[in-house]
């Protein structure tokens, strides 16, 4: 496990679990993930990686749907992420699902936010079938203001190749979903997570690829499940790992708009573009 241990149970057993990861914690301690300190998963210094709430793109879908970040993509946010993602620690899922969970209570989530940035969006000239709009505010840096706590929110997790769910031990974004909402509904909020997107097994990996090849490879591969329809009356949140050029946060909010779902924002961990 890379210096952390999940074990993953079927209906009861949770208190079993924590003992049997207690223990193990004595023979092999756990470290941090990106600095190897002893202790936790993500140490406290490493925790601070995720700070203010930067949007960093906007997609005209039928309004304009702000997508939002916590850190760049690089140094410590990127190790933790590659090590959540790639090489098996899903003890992370935790802290990084605190991080989200902190981010929602300050995105701008009411129809009055959704207009000012519409307007925003139109007054910068922004064509509507672009793909996505990178935001850079002057003298803001993009950062939001803070926003009352939500009471009611759904979580839509980005869906992932079924190739790459396998290798990861399920869809990583889903988990870090529940993580996420779990910690809200601790502190009162309504909250339901929505696996109401799935990605066709044809899709390619796309490290790599440019916005239009993003695009070419998402076009009818991204589908909406009726199964995991969001509740309704419930605000939706998209929730992925990485932004880079805005093509998954404009594939995604445009399959739940042809669906009737009306997306109110995107968070990521972390932005690459």
């Amino acid at each position: 496990m890379g210096g952390g241990w999940v074990f993953e149970t079927v209906g009861g057993g949770r208190e079993t679990v924590r003992v049997l990861e207690k223990l193990l914690d004595l023979l092999i301690p756990r470290r941090c993930a990106a600095c190897g300190a002893r202790g936790e998963p993500c140490c406290a210094r490493c925790g601070r990686v995720w700070g203010a709430v930067r949007e960093v793109w906007r997609v005209p879908t039928t309004g304009v749907v702000r997508v939002f970040a916590l850190a760049r993509y690089s140094g410590v946010g990127r190790r933790l992420l590659i090590a959540y993602k790639e090489r098996g620690r899903r003890d992370l899922a935790p802290s990084l699902g605190r991080a989200l969970a902190e981010a929602l209570v300050e995105l701008p989530l009411g129809s009055a936010h959704a207009e000012v940035a519409a307007s925003a969006g139109a007054a910068r000239g922004g064509p509507s079938g672009s793909v996505a709009l990178p935001v850079k505010e002057p003298g803001s840096g993009g950062f939001v203001q803070l926003a009352a706590p939500p009471r009611s929110i759904c979580l839509v997790p980005a869906p992932s190749r079924p190739s790459a769910s396998r290798v990861r031990g399920g869809p990583h974004i889903e988990r870090l979903a529940n993580a996420t909402a779990r910690i809200l509904a601790a502190h009162g909020v309504e909250v339901s997570v929505a696996p109401a997107l799935e990605l066709a097994g044809s899709a390619r990996d796309a490290v790599g690829l440019n916005r239009a090849e993003r695009l070419a490879n998402l076009s009818g591969r991204l589908r909406f499940r009726e199964a995991g329809r969001p509740p309704p009356g419930q605000p939706v949140v998209v929730l992925d790992d990485v932004v880079t050029t805005g093509a998954t946060a404009a594939a995604c909010t445009r399959a739940l708009a042809a669906a009737g779902v009306t997306v109110s924002a995107v968070l990521t961990l972390l932005s690459a573009g």
